[in-house]
């Protein structure tokens, strides 16, 4: 992978003097490491942070799983057994979102966080404080071409593109669905029948982003 201290030194540059807040996409394919990159680098960055910012409060971390709609949701439309597509997400709310913290006034914003145990959001669970001046936020779907997702990216000073080999993607995913619940078997079906969907959609947009990250 593309050096952690190099990644961090690109962030430091793009939000500068912190006058203005930052919010730098990351996107990839479902088990490419999209979150693990970002807690790495918010470590880095905490562990270091500008004169006079607060280590736990200059940068934040909102992903955008936190806008998955609800099973309940997900059932009366039909789309349960597509659950993680980009149509069960609310992501007009994401944009939405996108565009408080883009507004930098002065004040604490809430925002839903996803609970792996509950495989459900869970409604201002997060807390991006006034004193922020970068958010780190990740998802699948930030670079696809169709409404509303042109107006999410335009939102974000920059995106990323996390892009590693695809048989370590794909280990990490199956094993990401047996921890929190599925058996090999279930697992390796759903990636197969609904994530390598999804996967495809999104490979499609890596040449939109700003910075592939292998």
């Amino acid at each position: 992978m593309t050096d952690l201290a190099a990644l961090v030194d690109t962030v430091r540059e793009l939000v500068g003097d912190g006058r203005r807040r930052v919010l730098l996409g990351v996107t990839g394919a479902p088990g490419a490491g999209k979150t693990t990159l970002v807690q790495d680098l918010r470590a880095e960055l905490q562990a270091s942070p500008p004169p006079g910012s607060e280590p736990d409060a200059w940068v934040a971390h909102v992903p955008m799983d936190g806008f998955h709609l609800a099973d309940a949701a997900l059932e009366r439309r039909g789309l349960r057994e597509r659950k993680g597509a980009a149509e069960t997400f609310d992501a007009h709310g994401y944009l939405a979102l996108l565009r408080r913290l883009r507004a930098d006034t002065g004040e604490t914003v809430w925002a839903p966080a996803f609970e792996r145990g509950l495989e459900q959001p869970l409604a201002g669970a997060i807390d991006v404080p006034a004193a922020a001046r970068l958010v780190l936020t990740e998802g699948n779907y930030l670079l696809l071409d169709d409404d509303p997702w042109p107006a999410v990216a335009a939102e974000l000073d920059r995106v990323w593109f996390v892009d590693p080999p695809e048989d370590l993607r794909l280990r990490r995913l199956i094993a990401r669905h047996v921890a929190f619940g599925k058996s090999p078997e279930q697992a390796r079906l759903w990636v197969r029948s609904v994530d390598e969907l999804n996967a495809g959609r999104v490979r499609s947009t890596r040449d939109r982003a700003d910075r592939v990250v292998g």
